[in-house]
């Protein structure tokens, strides 16, 4: 199958849908190259009609709507009853987050990019895949995850950037350039947070998009995984959603 594509970011994934890239064969054994195909990866799909899906947390399950335009992203949820809508701008070296509210487009302060979104394991901050973006990531060799051969990069937080993760290990797939696995560790080396893909599905040709990835929450003290989230995608209906145009 050529081109395969992942996109998560649940949402993006940021939750993160995953696209696959182009073969990283052909791009050698640099660290910036793997990881600026794993940045690609995460932001090529187009996807007109929108995807639906939920996050889900024990009973509780959050409806998501996510509208992909290259590097242009959206993505609405529902707290408290309440609509909240999201767009992200995402470049090879940037990104920037905003709240859509009453019509006007702000930017998103970086102290909330922290806090969990609707009650669930993911942040804002994790919905951004902000780490995607710092320098100077490391390739520390290979790694198989769920059998398919994968790249391990260690990207570490530049100093005074924002966020809890002060360093981030991500799984790149050696052969189509899409993370299949990420862990957030603390400045103490706990395990804060894990990214797993699951399973993805086919909406049209050549395009693979997130399925189903979980979120897992850990002690940082202990790495005991305290509470998940499911991040669940259903296959487009074909019917065009209202969103990012």
């Amino acid at each position: 199958m050529s081109d395969m594509i992942y996109y998560m970011r649940f949402i993006k994934t940021l939750l993160c849908c995953a696209a696959l890239a182009s073969p990283l064969s052909a791009q050698g054994l640099d660290a910036d190259a793997i990881l600026a195909s794993a940045r690609l990866a995460a932001t090529l799909t187009q996807i007109d009609e929108g995807l639906e899906g939920t996050l889900t947390q024990g009973k509780t399950r959050i409806p998501i709507t996510l509208f992909l335009r290259g590097k242009n992203i959206q993505f609405q949820f529902i707290e408290n009853g309440k609509q909240r809508v999201f767009h992200m701008r995402l470049a090879d070296d940037s990104y920037q987050l905003f709240e859509i509210i009453n019509g006007k487009t702000l930017n998103f302060p970086a102290a909330k990019l922290v806090e969990p979104i609707a009650g669930t394991d993911l942040t804002y901050e994790d919905l951004a895949l902000r780490f995607f973006y710092w320098p100077n990531p490391k390739l520390e060799g290979t790694e198989d995850v769920g059998r398919q051969s994968c790249y391990r990069l260690r990207l570490n937080k530049p100093e005074n950037a924002p966020g809890r993760y002060q360093g981030v290990y991500v799984w790149v797939h050696a052969k189509y350039g899409a993370f299949m696995r990420i862990r957030g560790h603390d400045a103490n080396g706990g395990l804060v947070k894990e990214f797993q893909v699951e399973k993805v599905m086919n909406v049209s040709k050549d395009v693979w998009v997130l399925e189903k990835m979980q979120v897992a929450t850990h002690d940082p003290k202990t790495d005991r995984r305290v509470s998940i989230t499911d991040v669940i995608f259903k296959k487009p209906s074909g019917k065009a959603l209202k969103g990012l145009r």
